[in-house]
């Protein structure tokens, strides 16, 4: 593929996603990608990727779901054993390939968009509710007038 500088498009499905999908909320729609193949002017045989996709995440301020899209675009350096990684340049992510020199081009889909999924998914969209905010309970919580310190100030006048 590097030597002939493939290139492949297309769709996959999410749902054929298992190790993404137990990180969603859904598994609806499909992610769509450009795989191109080649080799740099230094000689490394790299894979660019491209993915985006639509990805149903549960958002951590209301719990509810939410569609994020979103978008791979990056290289990455066919490297055989974790030594070559050093001569990498700039910009380009270490993938390291199997001895027969075989991927599986849905491994990497599935893995680039696992990287990219946000540590804290949030709704850009969406509030706190109200009573979060204090903008929902009318009173303020009452003052604490006992000091839980005065047992120690006594005992230390005791002493």
């Amino acid at each position: 593929m590097v030597s002939a500088r493939r290139s492949f498009a297309g769709a996959l499905p999410v749902a054929a996603m298992s190790r993404l999908c137990g990180m969603l909320a859904g598994n609806e729609g499909a992610a769509q990608y450009a795989l191109d193949f080649g080799r740099d002017e230094f000689g490394t045989a790299y894979l660019q990727v491209h993915v985006e996709a639509p990805l149903t995440l549960t958002c951590q301020r209301t719990l509810e779901p939410f569609v994020m899209p979103l978008a791979v675009d990056s290289r990455l350096g066919l490297i055989r054993s974790e030594r070559e990684e050093a001569a990498l340049p700039p910009g380009c992510e270490p993938l390291l390939v199997e001895d027969d020199g075989k991927l599986n081009p849905a491994d990497v889909i599935e893995d680039e968009l696992l990287l990219a999924l946000p540590l804290v998914p949030v709704n850009p969209h969406s509030s706190l509710p109200p009573e979060v905010t204090d903008e929902g309970s009318p009173e303020p919580a009452p003052e604490r007038t006992d000091n839980p310190f005065a047992v120690l100030r006594e005992l230390k006048h005791n002493d």
